[in-house]
């Protein structure tokens, strides 16, 4: 009996880790599309965007590209990404595919403060996701995108892919995208690119509250006290460190807690470092 218990007690302990989303682009990209151009459409472009973040200036992270992406069935959902080259960018695989919700364009947005106006703006559909992205638990969540070529200017710059193993812990790293400011925020807040700085902290720490199958070697992790994170909108986006020309891409944004972005639940991202070689591959 004692034994029944304590595999009884195991089952529910492995139960209790906390869910990361079930479909990104029916429950996050396409709600937040429509908000994001909504308020686009209405604001005047003087506020902030990343949960607990500073509105971005243009061309304060010249590598950030948004996406506004084209469903099969038309409808419009919204990502991030980062920059790698004249041709490349790099994004979130659940981006392009996710269950049952399949992407068929991303206009890429860069040089621009504004998802849905301004800057240049790129159609493609040439995406190719990595072969072991795991839709369930969002392992090897990265997808390269290929665009025609576009010229560097001070508003549209590449990011460096890091070499090494350095895990980060304790570093600090600045998250950017044109996501939301926040859980169940309406459109009277201003929708314009905005960053974050957050701190890296350890795997096993961040598996306390997605458990081991999510949070794997290839994860990054980042904490998110004061309301301060990544939010619906950001996936696909940058975490970054260093400035200028010496930015290095650590980080793509991946997932976080199905209870929003302003709980305090760590925030989860595609360890770079761990898949720079399948990166340089198709650079």
């Amino acid at each position: 009996m004692k034994f029944l218990l304590v595999v009884a007690a195991l089952a529910l302990a492995a139960e209790a880790y906390e869910p990361i989303m079930y479909n990104y682009h029916e429950e996050i990209g396409i709600p937040m599309a429509a908000r994001i151009k909504a308020a686009e459409e209405a604001m005047d472009f003087d506020g902030s965007r990343i949960a607990g973040g500073s509105h971005s200036a243009l061309g304060a992270h010249p590598h950030v590209g948004g996406l506004v992406i084209t469903l099969t069935d038309n409808r419009q959902s919204v990502c991030g990404s980062s920059l790698l080259s004249n041709t490349r960018l790099v994004t979130a695989a659940h981006c392009w595919r996710h269950r049952t919700t399949q992407a068929r364009q991303f206009t890429v947005v860069l040089g621009s403060i504004r998802l849905f106006s301004g800057g240049q703006r790129i159609n493609t559909n040439q995406v190719e996701m990595h072969a072991q992205y795991n839709q369930n638990n969002l392992n090897n969540d990265v997808a390269m995108v290929r665009i025609n070529h576009v010229g560097f200017t001070n508003h549209i710059n590449r990011i460096l892919i890091p070499s090494g193993s350095n895990q980060y812990v304790g570093v600090w790293a600045v998250a950017a995208g044109f996501g939301a400011t926040g859980d169940n925020i309406g459109i009277s807040h201003n929708q314009v690119k905005s960053h974050v700085s957050l701190q890296v902290i350890t795997n096993a720490v961040c598996a306390r509250t997605y458990g081991t199958s999510t949070v794997v070697a290839s994860t990054i992790c980042v904490a998110t006290p004061g309301g301060r994170s990544t939010c619906g909108g950001d996936s696909g986006g940058p975490l970054a460190i260093g400035s200028g020309n010496n930015r290095e891409l650590i980080g793509i944004t991946s997932f976080g807690h199905t209870s929003g972005c302003t709980r305090g639940h760590p925030a989860g991202f595609m360890r770079v470092t761990s898949i720079a070689s399948w990166i340089r591959q198709r650079m």
